[in-house]
């Protein structure tokens, strides 16, 4: 079985790297401990805050005792400091929930047509109890088998539920016990700030549900997918994220997933403290998506082909019978010309519409018009300003239900 071929990302620099269940509990007391508090007990913490869901009962043993001195209360009463606390924490509350994803695929090469296997490795997350996991389709693309592996070393054969080519999202499914199954929390990833702590969780070379820090380095970057597209608001990082890492999660503070490591800045192909990750928020309206259709319900605007100009986008191609052949929009004029015994068409491309803006605001890129448009849902109406044999007019276009095939729309020549 293949799974999701035809998908390949790529970085900024050219290297490749690699939920809606509500939001999770913070951890008080380790908190309470930056803000100059004392420190409580191992005990009382876990009285306060309760066990995490995903930790293993502790074993009782011998009290930690700080060294005296100024410095005693920066210690709990396991010895951790707040930093190292939250650190511990999330990596208790979440790592159950990341899986080691392997893959292999075979192909038939050379004259002898003998078969060649490959094998990748990357990361992903299990999302409900139901067996769902998410990761980034470009590590599990084009493969004939896929094996998950959960924490507890277990190994099944994954099946492809969906996936989104356009942001490189893909959701499995395997059948495992639910009670080895170990949801990650989704959090907001619209309440990031630049500064802010992260962790990312994944399986670099093969070295399963490895753990690094970092911070969030910037916010709403580009990246550059599938068929030149761009998926926007990406979020920027400095944990170190390497080969095997991609679909791994990345969470906060509180343990809860905001991201998807997708993709590194690098020359080398490893860790240059460049890495971008899905936002959550991204993933919140793809997933449930995926899981219940199989693929994104995208508006559909009807125009298959634009050429950028410096005035805007000229109409190329229109969907015959589409939402914009039906508000009237117009590409460009066939003219049947004849010269001696020869017949020729010649295609006019002064009689095309070219838009200049989209409920009033201006698009001059093929990728702003359709982020724009990506942004409504089905039903919707938006209103395109158009210069139509030199006078503006507005045109309302009423935006129909995408299909798999028209996702490749308004792409520019």
């Amino acid at each position: 079985m293949k799974f999701f071929a035809g998908c390949f990302l790529s970085a900024v620099l050219g290297a490749t790297c690699c939920q809606y269940l509500g939001s999770g509990r913070s951890w008080d007391a380790a908190f309470a401990q930056e803000r100059g508090g004392f420190a409580p007990s191992a005990a009382e913490r876990i009285e306060r805050i309760g066990p995490s869901p995903n930790s293993a009962p502790r074993l009782p043993g011998p009290a930690f005792a700080p060294p005296p001195g100024p410095t005693a209360h920066l210690f709990d009463g396991t010895g951790l400091t707040p930093e190292e606390a939250i650190n511990v924490a999330v990596y208790e509350r979440a790592n159950k929930g990341v899986v080691n994803i392997t893959t292999r695929s075979t192909r038939v090469e050379g004259f002898f047509l003998l078969e060649q296997s490959s094998e990748g490795s990357g990361s992903g997350a299990v999302i409900d109890r139901a067996g769902h996991v998410v990761t980034n389709l470009h590590v599990v693309e084009g493969a004939d088998q896929v094996m998950v592996t959960l924490f507890d070393g277990k190994s099944h054969e994954a099946t492809p539920v969906g996936a989104d080519p356009v942001n490189d999202i893909a959701v499995l499914r395997i059948d495992a016990p639910a009670d080895s199954l170990h949801p990650i929390q989704l959090g907001d990833s619209s309440r990031l700030k630049v500064g802010m702590r992260v962790f990312a969780i994944g399986n670099p070379f093969g070295l399963e549900r490895t753990m690094t820090t970092g911070i969030v380095s910037s916010l709403n970057r580009s990246l550059k997918v599938r068929g030149n597209r761009t998926v926007r608001q990406i979020i920027q990082i400095d944990a170190a994220v390497n080969p095997g890492n991609s679909g791994g999660p990345l969470l906060d503070a509180h343990g809860t997933l905001i991201g998807l490591n997708t993709a590194i800045a690098s020359r080398t192909g490893q860790s240059a403290g460049v890495g971008f990750a899905i936002p959550s928020n991204l993933l919140r309206r793809v997933v449930p998506q995926l899981v219940r259709h199989g693929r994104v319900i995208r508006p559909e605007i009807g125009i298959q082909r634009v050429y950028e100009t410096e005035r805007g986008l000229l109409v190329a191609t229109v969907t015959p019978e589409g939402p914009a052949a039906e508000a009237g929009l117009r590409g460009p004029r066939t003219v049947r010309q004849q010269r001696g015994l020869f017949v020729f068409d010649r295609v006019d491309r002064s009689a095309a519409d070219l838009i200049v803006g989209v409920d009033g605001e201006p698009v001059k890129t093929a990728d702003d018009f359709l982020g724009y448009i990506e942004s409504k849902q089905p039903g919707d109406q938006v209103v395109l300003t158009v210069i139509r044999d030199e006078e503006r007019i507005e045109v309302p276009v009423r935006l129909g239900d995408g299909r798999p095939e028209q996702e490749a729309a308004a792409r520019p020549r």
